[in-house]
C-alpha cells in the first residue's frame, strides 16, 4: 500500500516549478486569459463531487476553500504522449457539458507537449518535446495514454522514427511523476487483448523503477487525472493507492453496490434481451453480462460531462469492467459473471409488482351506495348548520316549522304581541 507517498525529487516542494519563471500560479493565469471566478468555483465543486475525500486539496473542505487553495499553486507542466490508443481519453479530458470548462483545464495546466491538440507537427512537434523535457526535466508531469507495442522490437509504432518504448523510456524516465491514462496505458487495455498481434503492454511493464499512477478505464473520469496532478503540484505527494496503483478516492467503490438498478437485482428483475420490456423499464443488467459486481470505479456515482445518467448503466449497456485488468478485454462482454449474493428477490421485500385480482360488480355497487349514503347525510348536516343568526334557509330551523304549519305561530309572531308597542288584545285581563 502506497500512502502520500513523495518522491526524491520533490522533497524541495513543488513550487520550485516556478523557478524558471514561466508558470505562474493559477490564480495569475486566469486573470490573464479572463476567466471568470464563478466558472473557477464551478471546476471546484465539479472536482469535489469526484473526489469527496481522500484528496488532500478537497478534503473536507468548500469549494471556495478549495479555489483559495488552488489559486496559489504553480500550474504544473505536463508532456502527454500518446501511443497505441483510440484519444478517447484526450477527448473525455475535454468533451465537457460547458465550453468553457475544457479550456479552463488546460489553464490550471500547463500542457507542453500533446501532439493531437497542438498546432505543430512532424519537426516543430518534435522540437517541442525536447525543449519541455529539457527545461523541466525532473519536474514534469508525464502522462501516457494508449499502450506500448514491444513484439519485434517495437516496430508497430515509432515516434519520430524512434520505437514508442524508446520514447516513454527517454521522457518517461525524466519526468518527476507518471501517470498512465485510460485501461490501455494502466495495463494493455484494447491492443493486448489475444491474440495481441503487437505486444502491448501498459507503462508499468515498461518502467519498473517508476512509481507510476494507473488510472484505468475506457475512459476514466478526467477530474481523477486532475486531482491528482493538482495534489502534486500543491503539496508534492501522491493520494493513497490500492494493489493496482488506482487512487482510492476514485477506485474505492464496487460499482454494483452503488448500482442505480441495484433494488431490480434484489427484486429479481433482469433484462433478458435488449429492447425487452425490462430494458426499456430500466431493470438490471447482470443477466447481459454486467461486470459490476466485480469492478471497482466512480462510475455510479461520478457521472461523465456532468449530465446525470451518462455512464454505460445510464444509457441501458452492461458494465465491461474496463477499470479491472483481469476483466475488460480478457472476460467475453456478455459472459454473466460470479457474485457473491443471490440473484433472486429477498423473502424479505415486497415484491415490486404485487398481484391484482377482479373486481365483481356486487362490490362495486355496495361501494357506489355507501359513498352515495355518506354524501348525502354530509349534504344534509351542512344544510343544518348555520352561522347566521334566524337563517330560514336553513332546513329544521323553528322559523321555517312555524311558518309551513297550519295553525302554527312563528317566534316573530309571539314578539308582534307581546312587544312594547303592542296594544291590549282581546281577552286581556286589562281590558277596561
Amino acid at each position: 500500500m502506497l500512502n502520500d507517498l513523495t518522491w526524491n525529487p520533490l522533497a524541495a516542494h513543488a513550487r520550485v516549478l516556478d523557478a524558471l519563471g514561466t508558470l505562474g500560479t493559477i490564480d495569475e493565469r486566469m486573470a490573464r486569459v479572463g476567466v471568470s471566478r464563478r466558472a473557477f468555483l464551478q471546476f471546484c465543486s465539479s472536482l469535489m463531487i469526484a473526489a469527496p475525500f481522500g484528496l488532500a486539496i478537497t478534503d473536507k473542505k468548500t469549494p471556495e476553500d478549495v479555489a483559495a487553495g488552488l489559486g496559489k499553486v504553480i500550474r504544473p507542466p505536463v508532456i502527454w504522449l500518446a501511443f497505441q490508443d483510440c484519444t478517447g481519453c484526450t477527448e473525455t479530458l475535454l468533451r465537457t457539458s460547458h465550453p468553457d470548462l475544457g479550456d479552463l483545464i488546460l489553464n490550471v495546466i500547463s500542457l507542453e507537449y500533446h501532439e493531437t491538440l497542438m498546432a505543430g507537427s512532424g519537426m516543430q512537434a518534435q522540437q517541442a518535446l525536447s525543449e519541455a523535457v529539457e527545461r523541466y526535466s525532473g519536474k514534469y508531469i508525464c502522462v501516457i495514454e494508449g499502450s506500448i507495442p514491444t513484439r519485434d522490437k517495437g516496430v508497430y509504432m515509432k515516434l519520430a522514427g524512434r520505437p514508442a518504448m524508446d520514447v516513454l523510456a527517454e521522457v518517461g524516465g525524466q519526468a518527476a511523476a507518471v501517470i498512465a491514462i485510460g485501461s490501455c496505458a494502466s495495463w494493455g487495455g484494447i491492443p493486448s487483448a489475444d491474440p495481441d498481434p503487437t505486444g502491448a503492454v501498459g507503462v508499468a511493464d515498461l518502467l519498473p523503477n517508476k512509481t507510476i499512477i494507473n488510472l484505468p478505464g475506457c475512459p476514466p473520469n478526467p477530474y481523477t487525472l486532475l486531482g491528482v496532478v493538482l495534489q502534486y503540484a500543491d503539496s508534492g505527494t501522491l493520494p493513497e493507492m490500492d494493489a493496482e496503483k488506482r487512487p482510492k478516492f476514485a477506485y474505492d467503490r464496487d460499482i454494483h453496490e452503488h448500482c442505480p438498478r441495484r433494488a431490480h437485482f434484489d427484486a429479481g428483475h433482469f433484462v433478458k434481451q435488449y429492447g425487452d420490456e425490462g430494458h426499456r423499464e430500466g431493470w438490471c443488467l447482470y443477466e447481459m453480462g454486467c461486470k459490476g459486481p466485480d469492478t471497482h470505479a466512480g462510475c455510479s456515482t461520478r457521472h461523465f460531462n456532468e449530465i446525470p445518467d451518462v455512464w454505460p448503466i445510464g444509457i441501458g449497456a452492461p458494465c465491461i469492467g474496463c477499470t479491472e485488468k483481469s476483466i475488460a478485454f480478457r472476460v467475453p462482454m456478455f459472459k454473466v459473471v460470479q457474485i457473491h449474493t443471490l440473484a433472486a428477490p429477498p423473502s424479505t421485500y415486497a415484491p415490486i409488482n404485487a398481484p391484482q385480482g377482479i373486481i365483481s360488480p356486487l362490490a362495486t355497487g355496495v361501494v357506489g351506495l355507501a359513498a352515495g349514503a355518506l354524501a348525502g347525510a354530509g349534504y344534509i348536516a351542512s344544510r343544518k348548520f348555520s352561522t347566521v343568526k334566524d337563517d330560514e334557509s336553513t332546513p329544521g330551523s323553528s322559523i321555517t316549522a312555524g311558518k309551513g304549519q297550519p295553525g302554527g305561530e312563528s317566534q316573530s309572531d309571539r314578539r308582534s304581541d307581546t312587544g312594547p308597542d303592542s296594544g291590549p288584545g282581546p281577552g286581556s285581563k286589562n281590558q277596561p
